[in-house]
């Protein structure tokens, strides 16, 4: 009876409890952050995980990408020595579908030219001031070129800016906390503990080594 009750699973509840009360609450953190974070980023740790694929051989999206040229007029009164840009931008906006914020506006003596900047999208007009006349060049990079710019951060505006820091953030908590709970497993700590660090290295030599 005895080496039944002191058998391996009641040896290691008691050596749980026997650790101090902080160190038990931390693990219990510790474990239930590392759950809950882990569920509550794994759209985003797989969306980047993803796109750091696609981003690496954005070669092999090159053949999505379409351009096309358009040529329309506005109303000259809208490119007076006052251009109205807001007038403008809502015409190209509303005339042609564009989509994006609007990059650059720059205006000159003879002529204006717009840029409108967005994930795996850009469009460009050229705006001839005395005749309303314009050219506008649209190209849509296709599908996965969006989402190279949302992991990249690039055109996206703050809002997804935010969502990049959040994300940044959670995994950072999730490598912690997961790096934590090593240190409450007795057994697997040094394996553990040595794998991460084996794992850091190879990194660093393979910078080294390929890096240019």
């Amino acid at each position: 009876m005895s080496s039944v009750l002191n058998g391996p699973g009641v040896s290691s509840a008691s050596q749980t409890r026997s650790k101090p009360f902080w160190k038990r609450q931390l693990m219990i953190l510790s474990r239930w952050l590392h759950i809950y974070l882990s569920m509550a980023s794994f759209a985003i740790v797989f969306f980047f995980a993803i796109t750091g694929l696609t981003l690496n051989h954005a070669d092999w999206f090159e053949k999505q990408q379409h351009t096309i040229q358009v040529h329309g007029n506005m109303d000259p009164k809208f490119l007076a020595k006052d251009v109205a840009k807001l007038e403008v931008v809502e015409h190209l906006r509303n005339t042609h579908g564009i989509h994006g914020a609007v990059k650059d506006f720059r205006i000159e003596d003879t002529d204006c030219s717009v840029s409108f900047k967005g994930p795996g999208y850009a469009a460009d007009a050229l705006i001839d001031r005395a005749s309303g006349r314009y050219e506008l060049t649209e190209t849509r990079m296709g599908f996965f070129a969006i989402l190279n710019d949302l992991h990249k951060g690039r055109d996206t505006g703050k809002a997804w800016a935010w969502v990049i820091d959040l994300s940044a953030v959670l995994m950072t908590l999730v490598s912690f906390t997961g790096l934590l709970l090593i240190f409450f497993l007795q057994k697997k700590r040094f394996s553990g503990l040595l794998v991460a660090a084996a794992g850091a290295v190879l990194c660093y030599l393979a910078y080294v080594a390929w890096a240019p």
